[in-house]
């Protein structure tokens, strides 16, 4: 067991190193400050389990109270991706205080003999119970993991939004891997820790068991996240001689009067021309910065012009006209030999399954099928 907990405490270090070799975006950053700790943490458990929980109660309260960094760590990195303007902050940094809370406690209990010998996870009987305030501390970190699950859950919603708004194409630059394991290692982690609290307050099980239980999926998450993590890019790229002006604000911002009517009009009017005559629909890659940059408007307008006049997102706007384009090359003797994905790429589509997802969407039929009745 330890040998298995110690192999992904190196690989969060092997990740961390390769990390450091790239370009690092804000959520790199997070990723390796997450790795580091979670290396240290597992790598600890697998070197001193055996004594710590017995021999040095305090010390392995201590211990335990390092899960609470784990939520806001994985909370910070999925905000880093979902948003461009988050920042870890003196806001941010307030999902630290139950951790420093708990230790500022666990340190006055050094002082407070009476209070430190009644501290204890192991559950050696003792004339005293174990002090309120340590286990109120100890259903906070309970609470932790699957508080900021639910919390990391719910960004992905704004992260979809914001990609809708942004990008033409958005399977490069969704991680969806992230949304999978947060919800699979979510539900186990809420479990095991549910197992620890049933054992710690009905003694049910063993420590062992609990304890063995959390670092082992710890390991397999070390692993994936590591791996998966490394090859993320970055989603809303900045450089420096350039801000791109992404639309990364909830769509609840749209409420205030920002465009009047006939300035949305003639958008949409210059929108439809450009769109017409430059066809930049067929640039795989086309973001809504770049379109509002050639139409000289700023990014917000043109999204909301989008938004409230055409009842559309970026996304939506872009790929109709792209499943248009599709269209009218099957139709056109010129590209009679070409393959449906040969199309579908002359039309913007950088990969088979977008084109095959948004073809069906917007016509209720796939391309094959659509194909097979226009040659009919």
């Amino acid at each position: 067991m330890s040998y298995i907990i110690l192999i992904a405490a190196f690989n969060a270090f092997f990740f961390t190193a390769l990390l450091l070799q790239k370009k690092k975006a804000l959520h790199d950053k997070i990723l390796i400050a997450w790795l580091i700790y979670l290396g240290v943490y597992t790598g600890a458990y697998a070197l001193f389990s055996d004594s710590l929980f017995t021999d040095y109660h305090l010390l392995s309260a201590a211990f335990i109270s390092l899960l609470l960094l784990h939520g806001p760590l994985m909370y910070f990195y999925v905000s880093a991706l979902a948003d461009q303007s988050f920042k870890v902050d003196r806001n941010a940094q307030l999902h630290f205080i139950p951790f420093v809370l708990f230790n500022i406690y666990l340190l006055a209990s050094l002082f407070l003999p009476e209070t430190s010998n009644r501290i204890r996870l192991d559950h050696v009987e003792t004339e005293e119970p174990v002090p309120v305030v340590f286990n109120i501390f100890l259903l906070m970190t309970v609470l932790s993991g699957p508080v900021y699950f639910v919390l990391a859950i719910g960004l992905f919603k704004k992260l979809h939004l914001n990609l809708v708004n942004n990008f033409s194409a958005t399977e490069s630059r969704n991680p969806e891997w992230l949304k999978k394991l947060v919800i699979l290692f979510g539900t186990v982690w809420t479990i095991l820790i549910v197992a620890a609290a049933l054992h710690h307050v009905f003694h049910f099980y063993t420590l062992q068991f609990c304890t063995d239980g959390l670092f082992l999926s710890l390991s397999a998450f070390i692993i994936l996240v590591g791996y998966f993590g490394l090859r993320q890019k970055e989603i809303f790229i900045q450089y420096p001689d350039k801000a791109e002006a992404y639309v990364t604000e909830p769509e609840q911002k749209y409420a205030a009067p920002l465009l009047k009517e006939n300035e949305a009009e003639a958008y949409i009017g210059q929108l439809r021309d450009l769109m017409k005559q430059e066809k930049p629909h067929l640039e795989a890659n086309l973001t809504l910065p770049e379109l509002a940059s050639r139409m000289d408007i700023p990014s917000h307008h043109l999204s909301r012009a989008i938004n409230e006049k055409l009842g559309l997102n970026f996304f939506e706007f872009i790929n109709r006209y792209r499943v248009e384009e599709v269209k009218a090359k099957l139709d056109d003797p010129a590209y009679e030999n070409f393959s449906l994905l040969g199309i579908a790429f002359e039309s913007g589509f950088n990969t088979k399954s977008a084109f095959n997802r948004v073809f069906k969407n917007l016509t209720g039929m796939t391309p094959g099928q659509y194909k097979k009745q226009i040659k009919v």
